[in-house]
C-alpha cells in the first residue's frame, strides 16, 4: 500500500482548494457535486443531474458563475456545464489508479456544503460498458456507499493525483469514472451537446432455439424481435417481429446488452450481417448501420 502521510493529504487539499471543486445549483433541484475541468467547463455525473439547461455554479471561494448545459451523454454518465465567465483552474495530472491504493472523493452535501471522504481503491478492471452503451476505459471501485449530492466529484490519489469523477454504481457502491473517459467524451459533447452511438432499430427478447436450429447453429439461445423501428437499420434490412436473431456480424446473439455494446461511435455507417430464423428457416440479412435517435 502507498505511503500517506499529513504532507501528502495536504497536497490533495490543495488542489481541491485552488477551485477544482463546484456545487452545482440547478433549478428545483438539491446541490450536486461537479469538477472544474478547464477554464469554462465543469464536468459533473449525468445520473443525478436534473433536467435542466442552466445552473448556478458555486465556487469554493464562494463565487458564484452561470452556467449553460453543453451538452450530456447517458452512456459514461457525463454532462458538460459551460461557464459564461471563464476562470483560472489547474486541472492535477491524471494518474493510474493501485488497487488498495488510498485516495480521496470530493463532493458537497445536500446543502452545497464542500465534503470529503478518504477511501480505498477496493478492486480494478478492464474498460468495460455501461449498461446505456458508453465505453468505460478503466472499471474503479472504492469502498464506501455514495450520496447522490457527492456524486461528480473529483477522485485523487495519495499524491494528488486525478484519477476522476465519482459515481454511484449498483446498490450505491462508489465508482470512479476515469480522467481518460471524460476527456474523450467532452470534446465531441461541447462540439455537439450529444454521444452518437448506432443502433439496429430492434426490441428484442431472449428465448430458448428451436432444437433443429440449437444443433446447426450450436448455441443454445437467440433473441426475438419484439418491436422494429420504422425506418431503422432492421427495417431497412428487411428484418421483421418474430424474427430471432442468432448472431450479428459472426457474435452470437443471447443478451440485447451484449448487442448494445457492439454499436459504439465508430460502428455508424458499418454494414453487419445478421443471421435469423424466420419461421424455422434460417435466413442472412445485411443492415447499415446508423446512428441512434435523439429522444
Amino acid at each position: 500500500m502507498p505511503s500517506f502521510d499529513c504532507r501528502t493529504l495536504s497536497r490533495a487539499r490543495t488542489a481541491a482548494a485552488a477551485g477544482l471543486v463546484a456545487s452545482i445549483h440547478a433549478p428545483h433541484s438539491w446541490p450536486r457535486s461537479g469538477i472544474l475541468w478547464r477554464r469554462d467547463v465543469v464536468a459533473a455525473s449525468e445520473q443525478v443531474f436534473p433536467k435542466a439547461e442552466s445552473a448556478d455554479i458555486v465556487l469554493s471561494d464562494g463565487r458564484h458563475i452561470a452556467a449553460q448545459v453543453a451538452g450530456r451523454d447517458r452512456g459514461t454518465n457525463i454532462v458538460a456545464l459551460r461557464l459564461e465567465t471563464p476562470i483560472d483552474v489547474a486541472l492535477p495530472a491524471a494518474a493510474e489508479p493501485q488497487l488498495g491504493g488510498l485516495s480521496l472523493a470530493f463532493g458537497t452535501d445536500p446543502a452545497g456544503t464542500p465534503t470529503v471522504r478518504l477511501a480505498l481503491v477496493r478492486s480494478l478492471g478492464p474498460a468495460w460498458h455501461s449498461l446505456a452503451g458508453g465505453h468505460i476505459d478503466r472499471r474503479i471501485a472504492l469502498d464506501f456507499l455514495i450520496g447522490r449530492s457527492e456524486e461528480g466529484g473529483p477522485v485523487l490519489d495519495a499524491s494528488g493525483h486525478l484519477l476522476g469523477m465519482s459515481t454511484g454504481g449498483p446498490g450505491g457502491r462508489a465508482l470512479v469514472i476515469p480522467a481518460a473517459t471524460i476527456e474523450r467524451v467532452l470534446e465531441p459533447l461541447l462540439a455537439t451537446g450529444r454521444i452518437d452511438r448506432g443502433w439496429l432499430g430492434l426490441a428484442l427478447h431472449p428465448v430458448t432455439l428451436p432444437e433443429t436450429t440449437k444443433t446447426e447453429s450450436g448455441q443454445q439461445r437467440g433473441l426475438m424481435v419484439m418491436q422494429v423501428a420504422q425506418d431503422g437499420p432492421a427495417a431497412k434490412a428487411g428484418v421483421v417481429a418474430g424474427d430471432i436473431l442468432v448472431a450479428v456480424d459472426g457474435a452470437p446473439a443471447s443478451r440485447p446488452a451484449a448487442i448494445a455494446r457492439q454499436f459504439g461511435p465508430e460502428s455508424i455507417g458499418k454494414q453487419v450481417e445478421l443471421r435469423l430464423i424466420r419461421s424455422g428457416v434460417p435466413r442472412m440479412l445485411t443492415a447499415t448501420i446508423t446512428a441512434r435517435p435523439v429522444g
